[in-house]
C-alpha cells in the first residue's frame, strides 16, 4: 500500500544539501570572464546632484565600465506594482537618480571591474558634488505644515478611510473610552544571505540568464522585458538556494535592472553581491507607524467601537504601493467582533529607505494595537484579561464572518474558518494562566518582576490570483514538479513533493521539485504573503490529478481494461484483482512521449505524461492563533528575559506538521527580535546610526526560549486541501504578547508600554522616570 504523505512529518529534503555546505547561492555561481559590480551610494538623505566626475575611476586598475545617472536616463522609473485609488502622489524610484537623491544609501553610480576589490576601490575615485536639501527625517517632521518636501507634490502619498457601522456615535454611548497613542519603530528583514544577482548574455541565441536571490522570479522577468526590450521567453531567471527573504527580496531594485543591462552591453557575465552594510543601509524596511486610537466598551467588557487614525512611513518611495498600511488598517479588529470601526490611514514620505512588506506585513502593528487596548481596558474595568477576550471573540458557528471591510486584494475581508476560543483556551492552559498569580506573588516576594501576556491574531494568507505548477513524468519514471515560486526556507521541495507523491501514488524519492526557475514554468507571482501552500499546493494537487487521469486513460488502452477497473499504487497501474496485469508510470511516460509511428493516443490525449495547473482562489484564507508569554524584567537594567512561550496556531490542514512548527519557531524568533531588540535608527539629519550588527541587535539563541507549539486545525473550505498559510503567523502576535507580559510584570510602577521594541535602553529610561 502506498504511504500517504500529506499530513506526515516528513523530514525536509533540502536540509542534507544545506547543512553539508552543498547549497548553491548566487555567490557560489562563478562563470568564465565574470565581472564584478560595486555601487556608489548617496551619503545624503536629501540632496541635489550638481556634478559627477567619474574619469579617474575609469582609469583605475581593472575597471571596465562606470555607469552614472546620465548613462541610464532613457530607462523609465519603476512602476507601482500594487496601485490603489487613494495613492494620489505615487513617487517611484528611478533606476539611478537624475537630479535628486532622496535617502541615504540610494544608488548613484555603478563600477564594473575585473574583481570585486577593484570595483570597490574605484568607488573612492568618483567625485560627486551634492547640494544638500532640507531633510524630513521622521514622521513628525514630514507632517509639519512647513516640512521639507521629500517630493515636489508633497509628503502625503495617500489618505484612506474605511468604516463599519458608526464608530463616532457608538463611542459617545460607551461606558469606557480609552484614548492611546502607540508607536512601532522600524525594523529590517535581515536575511542571512544578502541580495545578489548574476547575469549572462548569450548573443548567439539572444537569451539572458539571470541567477538571483529574488522572491519573485516571474515578476522580475516580466519587468526586465521592459528594460531589456526582450520577449519573456528570451529571459530566464533562476533562483536556486536563497538564504532567507522575509519580504524585502520581493521587489525589484536598481541593481536587478543594471546588472542584466551591463551583461548585454559588455558581452560578459556580471555579478553583484550586496554587503551587510548595504543590506542595512539600502534594503527596504518596515513597521514604522503611529496609531492614535479611541476604544469604547461597556462595563462588562463588550467592545462597542474602535477608531484608529494612524500614520505610516513609506520612506522615500512607494516601491510596493501602500499595501502595508492597507493590511494594517483591516487587521486591527483581529478575531474580535468590532461592529463599529473607523480607520484612517495616512501614508507619508520621509527621507529614509523605502518601506515594503517585511514578515508580517503591517499585521504585527495591528495586533499590537488591539491586544494592548484589551489589556488596558481589562485593567480599567477590573476584568480578567482572558475573560475580556472570551467575551468578544468571533465564535466558530459564525463563519464565514464578514468584517464589512475591503481587503488588500480589493475583495471583502471575510474570514473563512477558525476556532478562536479553542486557540485561546489551549494557550491559557499551556502557559499556566490560572496558577500564575501565585507564581507572580512568590516572585515579587523574592524581589523579582515577572509577568504574563496574551495576544491573538488573524492573518490573511494565500493571496491570489494563482500560482502555477507543472507536473511531468519523464521517460525514466522520475516525476518533476516545476514551480514558479522561489523558496527561501519554506521547504517547497518537501511539501510540494508530498502533495504530488500522494496524487500519483508514487514514493517521494521519485519526485523532484524545481522551484523558482522561469524556464520550468513561465507564469506565476512568487513566494510572499504566505501563499505558496494555498495556491501552489492546490495547483500541484490539481496537476497531479490530471497526470493521474491521463495515466489511467493510457493504461486502460494499453491493458485493454476499463478505467474504473484500474488502481494506481507505488508507481504502477494495475487491473484490480489481477496485480500482474500492470504497466508502470515509466512505461506510460514512454508511450505518451515517444509513440511508435502511426500510434494514436487514446481519447485525443496530448503528448507527454504531464499537466499544468494555475488554480484561481476566490479570496484569501485566514490563519489564526493565540500566543502567550511569561517574562522577567530586571527593574535596574531594563533587560527582559523570556521564561516561557506558548504558540497555538491554526493554519488549517497541515501538509507537514514538522515544517509548520519550524515556520512557527522562525516567526516567533523574528517576533522576539521585533519586540525586544531590532530597531533601525536614523539621526536628525536622516543618517543611519544602526549600520552594523553591533548597533542593530538581533535575538541570539539564548534570547529564544524553548517554545511550546500546539495546533488547532480548522480546514479552509476555500481549497480542496483545506490548507492556509503558516509562514508569517509566529511574527504577528509575539511583540504584543511580550509587551502585555512586560506591562503585567511592571504593573503599579507607572510604566506605560506603548512603544515597540522594548529595548533595554528604552525600558530602562521608562523605569528611571517612574515615581
Amino acid at each position: 500500500m502506498t504511504q500517504r504523505f500529506f499530513g506526515a512529518k516528513v523530514r525536509r529534503r533540502e536540509d542534507t544539501r544545506l547543512v553539508s555546505g552543498r547549497g548553491r547561492y548566487v555567490a557560489d555561481v562563478s562563470l568564465p570572464g565574470m565581472l564584478h559590480v560595486a555601487v556608489l551610494r548617496s551619503p545624503h538623505a536629501h540632496a541635489r546632484i550638481v556634478r559627477i566626475d567619474a574619469d579617474e575611476a575609469r582609469r583605475r586598475p581593472g575597471v571596465v565600465r562606470v555607469v552614472v545617472p546620465r548613462d541610464v536616463r532613457h530607462l523609465e522609473r519603476f512602476p507601482v506594482p500594487v496601485p490603489h485609488p487613494s495613492l494620489t502622489n505615487a513617487a517611484c524610484p528611478e533606476v539611478l537618480p537624475q537630479e535628486i537623491v532622496s535617502y541615504p544609501g540610494q544608488p548613484v553610480a555603478v563600477v564594473v571591474a575585473e574583481t570585486a576589490a577593484e570595483a570597490e576601490d574605484a568607488l573612492d575615485a568618483i567625485r560627486v558634488d551634492y547640494d544638500p536639501l532640507p531633510v524630513a527625517a521622521t514622521i513628525e517632521e514630514a507632517l509639519r505644515p512647513d516640512a521639507p518636501r521629500v517630493h515636489p507634490e508633497g509628503n502625503i502619498a495617500s489618505r484612506f478611510t474605511q468604516t463599519v457601522g458608526d464608530a463616532r456615535s457608538a463611542l459617545a454611548r460607551a461606558d469606557l473610552v480609552l484614548r492611546e497613542r502607540f508607536h512601532l519603530h522600524r525594523g529590517a528583514g535581515m536575511a542571512m544571505e544578502t541580495r545578489g544577482i548574476l547575469a549572462r548574455w548569450d548573443g548567439d541565441l539572444g537569451q539572458m540568464t539571470i541567477w538571483s536571490t529574488t522572491q519573485v522570479p516571474q515578476i522580475l522577468r516580466r519587468l526586465l522585458t521592459r528594460y531589456l526590450g526582450l520577449p519573456e521567453h528570451a529571459i530566464r531567471v533562476v533562483t536556486q538556494d536563497i538564504g532567507g527573504g522575509f519580504g524585502p527580496k520581493a521587489i525589484v531594485y536598481s541593481e536587478d535592472v543594471l546588472i542584466p543591462v551591463l551583461a548585454r552591453t559588455l558581452g560578459r557575465p556580471v555579478r553583484f553581491i550586496e554587503t551587510r552594510r548595504e543590506h542595512l543601509l539600502a534594503v527596504t524596511q518596515e513597521r514604522d507607524q503611529w496609531h492614535d486610537v479611541e476604544f469604547g466598551l461597556t462595563r462588562d467588557g463588550t467592545i462597542v467601537a474602535l477608531r484608529d487614525e494612524f500614520v505610516h512611513d513609506c520612506g522615500a518611495f512607494v516601491s510596493w504601493g501602500i499595501i502595508v498600511p492597507l493590511i494594517t488598517s483591516v487587521s486591527v479588529p483581529g478575531p474580535y467582533r468590532v461592529r463599529n470601526y473607523e480607520v484612517t490611514l495616512t501614508a507619508i514620505y520621509t527621507n529614509r529607505v523605502p518601506v515594503t512588506p517585511v514578515r508580517g506585513a503591517g499585521r504585527p502593528q495591528a495586533v499590537f494595537v488591539m491586544e494592548r487596548l484589551l489589556d488596558l481596558a481589562a485593567e480599567r474595568l477590573g476584568i480578567d484579561r482572558v475573560t475580556i477576550r472570551e467575551k468578544n471573540l468571533i465564535q466558530p458557528h459564525e463563519f464565514p464572518y464578514d468584517l464589512g471591510l475591503v481587503s488588500r486584494d480589493g475583495g471583502p475581508r471575510r474570514y473563512d474558518s477558525g476556532n478562536y476560543p479553542e486557540c485561546l483556551r489551549r494557550a491559557v492552559d499551556a502557559v499556566g494562566w490560572e496558577q500564575f498569580a501565585e507564581e507572580q506573588r512568590r516572585a515579587r516576594g523574592e524581589g523579582r518582576a515577572i509577568g504574563i501576556g496574551l495576544a491573538l491574531f488573524v492573518e490573511d494568507t494565500g493571496l491570489g490570483p494563482y500560482e502555477s505548477i507543472r507536473v511531468r513524468v519523464d521517460r525514466s519514471g522520475q516525476v518533476f514538479v516545476f514551480s514558479g515560486s522561489s523558496s527561501q526556507g519554506q521547504s517547497h521541495e518537501t511539501t510540494l513533493a508530498q502533495i504530488v507523491a500522494d496524487g500519483l501514488s508514487v514514493p517521494m524519492e521519485r519526485v523532484t521539485v524545481v522551484p523558482g526557475d522561469t524556464d520550468g514554468l513561465p507564469s506565476g507571482l512568487g513566494a510572499f504573503a504566505s501563499r505558496v501552500a494555498v495556491l501552489a499546493g492546490t495547483s500541484a494537487a490539481h496537476a497531479a490529478g490530471e497526470v493521474r487521469t491521463k495515466a489511467l486513460a493510457l493504461a486502460a488502452s494499453h491493458l485493454e481494461a476499463a478505467v474504473d477497473d484500474l488502481v494506481v499504487e507505488d508507481g504502477r497501474v494495475s487491473v484490480r484483482g489481477v496485480p500482474n496485469r500492470a504497466v508502470t508510470l515509466t512505461q506510460l511516460a514512454v508511450i505518451a512521449s515517444t509513440p511508435r509511428p502511426g500510434f494514436v493516443l487514446p481519447s485525443g490525449l496530448g503528448p507527454g505524461l504531464e499537466a499544468a495547473a494555475s488554480i484561481n482562489v476566490p479570496q484569501s484564507t485566514y490563519s489564526s492563533g493565540a500566543h502567550a508569554a511569561v517574562v522577567e524584567v530586571d527593574r535596574d537594567t531594563g533587560v527582559v528575559r523570556l521564561l516561557r512561550y506558548v504558540a497555538v496556531d491554526d493554519c488549517g490542514a497541515m501538509i507537514n506538521p514538522m515544517i509548520v512548527e519550524g515556520q512557527v519557531h522562525g516567526g516567533v524568533a523574528h517576533g522576539i527580535g521585533n519586540a525586544l531588540f531590532e530597531e533601525i535608527v536614523y539621526d536628525e539629519t536622516g543618517q543611519l546610526t544602526t549600520g552594523t550588527l553591533m548597533e542593530y541587535a538581533l535575538p541570539r539563541a539564548d534570547d529564544v526560549p524553548s517554545l511550546d507549539v500546539q495546533h488547532v486545525v480548522t480546514p479552509s473550505p476555500l481549497n480542496p486541501l483545506g490548507v492556509k498559510g503558516a509562514g508569517e503567523g509566529g511574527a504577528l502576535p509575539a511583540p504584543a504578547a511580550i509587551a502585555n507580559a512586560v506591562a503585567d510584570a511592571l504593573r503599579g510602577l507607572g510604566v506605560s508600554i506603548t512603544e515597540m521594541p522594548l529595548t533595554r535602553a528604552r525600558l530602562w529610561r521608562a523605569l528611571s522616570r517612574r515615581p
